[in-house]
């Protein structure tokens, strides 16, 4: 990575969120970055963009904006509210107050969450979703995730080197690659590619009464475990190991195909 190179930061837990604080302090000493992440905490909030209100944003400091909106909706911003030109820089007349990002970012790094976004959870993840939005417009991208009470420095050194390698792995294949990791508590210093685990959640939905005697609900239960899963990322993360985890952007379970085409044939 080279000091003229930028990276986008963002995250769910906000961006006064200290796991951001590590990753831009770990990264500014590589590259140029630039926060863009939510005004409040959007975990679970997954891919969902804010199409129906409009967004507001404002400048925290330089190079770190605030937006109330959801982590994917950071990341659309970041990349689309800049005009750029076609050598990927900001040109033309343009309102410096509205720069976001002066040039298309090298890889954007979401993280570090406040908790595992292990198995499915990457389904529901905001962190994830930020990388993942990203990918989706040809930028690498990476979700770091850790146990809340792990320590932020060694793992945004991590991020730092993995950033970098998943730069030239996604040049070298000639598409963006996305990769979500997540950081056990007592980490024994490396990493373990995996795939994804299975976590088991309570299921509970809870109705209470508020002071006026309408009901009102909380969704899901507080307890999580997981079964032993060879070559999983909760094994790694029992193992001490931080699990590195390629993630498809392509959706399609094509061994299906056939089946799919066999009963589309009989409607």
């Amino acid at each position: 990575m080279l000091s003229t190179d930028l990276v986008l930061l963002s995250n769910d837990d906000g961006y006064s969120s200290p796991g951001l604080a590590a990753l831009e302090s770990a990264f500014a000493r590589h590259m140029r970055t630039v926060v863009v992440a939510p005004e409040t905490e959007q975990s679970a909030t997954s891919h969902s963009l804010s199409l129906h209100r409009p967004l507001r944003m404002r400048a925290v400091r330089e190079g770190v904006f605030a937006i109330d909106g959801t982590p994917a909706d950071c990341v659309y911003v970041a990349l689309h509210a800049t005009p750029l030109d076609v050598h990927g820089t900001a040109g033309g007349e343009v309102d410096p107050k509205r720069v976001l990002v002066p040039k298309l970012p090298r890889i954007v790094v979401s993280g570090i969450n406040l908790g595992l976004n292990l198995g499915q959870d990457v389904f529901y993840s905001g962190t994830v979703a930020a990388a993942r939005e990203a990918a989706l417009r040809g930028i690498p991208s990476l979700a770091m995730s850790a146990h809340p009470k792990a320590d932020h420095g060694p793992i945004a050194e991590l991020a730092v080197k993995l950033a970098e390698e998943v730069i030239r792995a996604s040049e070298a294949d000639g598409k963006p690659l996305l990769y979500n990791v997540n950081v056990p508590k007592r980490w024994n210093g490396k990493v373990k590619a995996a795939r994804i685990g299975a976590r088991i959640y309570d299921q509970a939905v809870e109705f209470r009464a508020d002071p006026r005697g309408r009901d009102y609900l909380w969704l899901a239960g507080v307890g999580v475990r997981h079964e032993d899963d060879p070559g999983s990322d909760t094994e790694a993360y029992d193992a001490g190991f931080a699990s590195l985890t390629p993630l498809a952007l392509e959706l399609t379970l094509h061994r299906e195909l056939e089946r799919a085409a066999a009963i589309a044939s009989k409607i």
